[in-house]
């Protein structure tokens, strides 16, 4: 063979060898140069967030609490979770650091009306009527809210407390309005007509009740004393009834008691 054909075919296979490395090379730089994988942050914030109010359920207060420190790690302004905190010092009777708590979320987010609900709802259980009574009408102005009659039925439930009836009235019907599922605002609603003597509308909105909840102390003593009025001895037996053998240590059965001796 030619020398120059020898040479030519030298150089051919150094440059088949050359685009081999060129290309390894370059897959090498492809690989290592791909992006790292982005971590959605407010996403993980808002899993930690759930699951602790998941735990909360179940009333894990320690599976909880760990899951919203791990949120306020990603985000320490997590209205979230400093609401959900606020939460587990309620059950945890440590009553100082859940309204602090409670005050830093809505501080962080005034607009948070879950936050501001509960709230609310643990003003009221301190007994703290006008104070929780304003935080519960900020609620229930917030037409986004998905739990707004729930909130109107702690405002209602405060206003109760607070010996304004008449507006406690119109906001169990405003509860109603939204959802006639819900019970309590039925049962608090025979209960005013009860106290106003309006017996007719009492024994509706019991009936109400009925339809859509399974019989409480509350309502079987109500009822009884609803059918008294109307001397329907069978009804009120069928109350009493009830009453004795599903509640029979109840403060409602120690009334009826009393009441039928």
């Amino acid at each position: 063979m030619p020398s120059w054909h020898k040479s030519s075919m030298l150089m051919i296979k150094r440059y088949a060898v050359l685009v081999v490395v060129s290309w390894l090379v370059s897959a090498c730089v492809t690989t290592t140069n791909r992006p790292e994988p982005v971590i959605d942050l407010k996403k993980a914030e808002v899993t930690h967030i759930q699951a602790g109010l998941g735990y909360l359920r179940q009333s894990d207060k320690e599976s909880a609490r760990r899951h919203f420190y791990k949120a306020l790690k990603l985000n320490d302004r997590s209205a979230g979770a400093i609401n959900g905190l606020a939460l587990v010092h309620q059950l945890e009777n440590d009553y100082q650091e859940a309204d602090k708590h409670f005050r830093k979320a809505l501080a962080i987010e005034p607009d948070f009306a879950l936050a501001r609900n509960n709230y609310g709802a643990f003003l009221y259980r301190q007994e703290r009527y006008q104070d929780a009574e304003k935080q519960l009408q900020i609620v229930a102005q917030d037409f986004t809210y998905d739990r707004r009659s729930m909130a109107l039925l702690n405002l209602g439930r405060t206003q109760l407390k607070l010996n304004k009836t008449d507006l406690a009235e119109k906001t169990f019907k405003q509860v109603l309005s939204i959802n006639f599922r819900v019970p309590m605002a039925h049962l608090e609603l025979a209960d005013i007509y009860f106290q106003q003597k309006n017996f007719t509308n009492s024994k509706f909105y019991l009936d109400q009740f009925s339809k859509v909840s399974r019989p409480s102390p509350r309502s079987l003593w109500l009822g009884i004393r609803i059918e008294r009025i109307f001397e329907n001895k069978d009804k009120e037996a069928s109350y009493a009834l009830a009453l004795k053998n599903l509640h029979p240590y109840s403060a409602e059965y120690l009334e009826y008691k009393k009441t039928a001796e």
